[in-house]
């Protein structure tokens, strides 16, 4: 079987797409409903959505658009210099000028070459040199010349049936899990914020809850400082029901400081909108950097939140991490657990927002922390 498969080269069996960006000076040229793909949205091995949008005139000036199936490849980024980053659309979409699109040429089938890619992936990192200022770069000609081996079209259709099962799994058990990140968000509103079972029970209503779970609210709502609240619950300040954890960022120019086994978060690092849980970072430390440093390890359940940059993007840790200063780490105080300091960060953010009118705020300090009442009252 090994016999019938061909040597060929990643250039002779692929065409190699460049994308670009549009105009930030033409804001009618980010108003569309077009997905436009950068390094951050590469997060997942299928992409169904991405940040940020373009319209027909953006494509139409600066990108490029390509079809549902197209295979995107980043070429150029921190990401390189510990992954590599490969990515199916399952719709068209643009894409930028650190990302390459990926089109098969015969003999290769559409649906087998992702997993080319992917079985490459090592000699693929191997390629990437340095950009300046810590950026991996992919060449262009070294990717188009790199030798690959081609199975026959019966197994390349066999190899991508098998394992398009699986990735099939893994983006149902995605998915559920978005479901469920949903639900306890809703769930969180409704008590914490809409008091829903205390207005049921003060009109005489049923909660709609298991009696244990019923009893823990009371039947009143109460005038407070913001306004009714349930009943032997009480108004704090978001900053008194955690602790903020600042982080820090060991020398670059000391060797081992980094390349260890500690992630390291920052503000590339956050979860998609509807994801909850960051497990990886793209860059590690090691025990030395921490402690030479003024990052510290988070434990797990630990919630984050940039605070500065791209203002307002929250994870909740779920492997021991360290990060950058330009986040905070919100561990809950006495009585405040993981989930509900995460939902209440969220809607913290989403109280911004609103005061901000929709607009990006600037920063979060210390300060907002503590000038803000809410996250819902707590008993």
């Amino acid at each position: 079987m090994a016999g019938e498969w061909r040597e060929t080269t990643l250039g002779e069996v692929t065409d190699f797409l460049s994308g670009g960006t549009p105009s930030k000076g033409r804001p009618d040229y980010w108003v569309g409903s077009v997905p436009w793909v950068s390094a951050k949205d590469m997060k997942r091995f299928r992409l169904d959505d991405t940040e940020d949008h373009v319209s027909e005139d953006g494509v139409s000036n600066g990108t490029k658009l390509v079809p549902a199936g197209s295979v995107l490849l980043l070429a150029r980024g921190m990401t390189l210099l510990n992954d590599l980053p490969i990515c199916v659309i399952s719709r068209p979409m643009t894409f930028n000028q650190d990302v390459k699109a990926l089109r098969p040429k015969p003999p290769v089938r559409s649906d087998y070459l992702p997993y080319l890619l992917l079985g490459n992936k090592d000699r693929l990192l191997s390629l990437v040199d340095l950009a300046g200022h810590g950026t991996g770069r992919l060449n262009s000609d070294e990717l188009k010349a790199l030798d690959v081996t081609l199975p026959p079209l019966s197994e390349q259709r066999a190899i991508a049936h098998i394992l398009g099962t699986l990735d099939d799994k893994i983006e149902l058990n995605r998915r559920m899990n978005e479901t469920l990140e949903a639900m306890a968000r809703a769930l969180f509103k409704s008590w914490f914020v809409d008091f829903a079972p205390v207005r049921a029970k003060a009109e005489g209503r049923d909660p709609g809850l298991p009696k244990p779970l019923a009893d823990l609210f009371p039947a009143r709502l109460v005038d407070s400082k913001l306004g009714e609240i349930p009943e032997g619950w009480e108004v704090a300040r978001f900053a008194d029901t955690v602790e903020i954890v600042g982080g820090g960022t060991p020398k670059t120019s000391v060797e081992e400081f980094w390349e260890g086994d500690i992630p390291w978060f920052s503000v590339v690092d956050a979860p998609a909108g509807s994801e909850v849980w960051v497990i990886d970072t793209e860059k590690k430390v090691t025990r030395a950097g921490v402690e030479n440093s003024s990052t510290r390890v988070l434990p797990v359940g630990t919630t984050i939140i940039s605070a500065r940059g791209t203002v307002g993007r929250i994870a909740l840790v779920g492997v021991p991490m360290a990060m950058n200063q330009s986040c905070y780490g919100l561990r809950g105080r006495t009585g405040t657990h993981g989930f509900f300091n995460y939902f209440s960060t969220r809607e913290l953010v989403a109280r911004l927002q609103q005061h901000a009118h929709g607009s990006v705020f600037d920063t979060i300090t210390r300060d907002t922390l503590a000038r803000y009442l809410g996250g819902g009252a707590t008993g």
